[in-house]
């Protein structure tokens, strides 16, 4: 099954169950989801969705950290909960040593050396630990190999 027709079963499930909230975080999935497909006039696949739920869980933890800077404590957990939501979608996460083992492999097929070798080093390893690595802290961890 696509993860595209999990997410719509899912939400058949949410309605049946009468769950609102997780209701609500599906429906905003598919309607992105369907929002991309008629911009770009595509059928998704999944590694598609699974760049929409990565897009979507970052902008829920940008939000988290302003409710909960704004003292809204009520919006930023409404937001985890959507965050929990989206992320039952991805892939099991990698460990960090799994993640430094794979970027230390794309450092030593490019030859990277300098921080101008992260371009190359990030292109090898986006399809690799996509849905299966925070690309925000991946990034993080080359920049401190390649400064260090």
């Amino acid at each position: 099954m696509s993860l595209k027709a999990r997410i719509t079963e899912d939400m058949k499930a949410a309605m049946r169950a009468k769950e609102s909230a997780r209701l609500s975080a599906i429906r905003l999935l598919l309607s992105a989801m369907k929002q991309r497909e008629v911009d770009e006039r595509i059928e998704l696949s999944d590694a598609d969705v699974m760049g929409i739920i990565e897009k979507m869980i970052k902008q829920r933890r940008e939000s988290i950290i302003q409710y909960e800077k704004g003292g809204r404590a009520d919006l930023a957990d409404a937001e985890k909960f959507e965050v929990g939501v989206l992320t039952a979608y991805l892939p099991q996460q990698m460990s960090e040593a799994e993640v430094g083992q794979v970027i230390d492999a794309a450092m030593a097929e490019t030859g990277a050396k300098a921080m101008a070798d992260m371009g190359k080093v990030m292109a090898i390893l986006k399809p690799k630990l996509a849905g299966r690595a925070d690309m925000g802290r991946v990034s993080a961890l080359i920049k401190a190999k390649l400064a260090g």
